[in-house]
């Protein structure tokens, strides 16, 4: 149980576009696929980079939370995501140790199943969980 690998590291951004050209540029890093995540109020690009992703989320909701988070911080780091075997196990296992999770079950995402914990109780970092989507 518990953290298998660091899944991805999210990026708020105004552009996805205009960040992977500039990625493209700077490192040659393409976007393996970009797709709009409407209950989340974003439009995603994952960027592969060895065993791990690079995500980028615009926002497409002027009202949600990485559209507020852009505001407030401006564009940058978001969040990091931890695979785990299964996320509503630990949810639960979090929970109990008195973690203040943003999620208390399991949802479906762009990174297969996820959860998010509070970023109050992990050192102000929002971590999101994430469980491989069945093959």
């Amino acid at each position: 149980m518990g953290v298998r690998r660091i899944h991805h590291v999210a990026i708020a951004v105004r552009s996805i576009d205009e960040t992977l050209k500039l990625l493209g540029e700077l490192f040659d890093l393409k976007a393996e696929r970009i797709e709009e995540v409407p209950d989340q109020g974003v439009k995603a690009a994952l960027i592969p980079i060895g065993d791990a992703e690079l995500e980028l989320l615009e926002p497409t909701d002027p009202s949600g939370g990485v559209a507020k988070f852009l505001e407030k911080r401006g564009e940058g780091i978001h969040h990091i995501c931890f695979e785990v075997e299964d996320v509503d196990r630990e949810l639960e296992r979090l929970a109990a140790k008195g973690v203040e999770l943003i999620d208390k079950k399991g949802r479906k995402g762009l990174a297969g199943k996820i959860g998010f914990i509070h970023p109050r109780s992990v050192k102000g970092v929002l971590v999101e969980l994430a469980q491989k989507a069945e093959e």
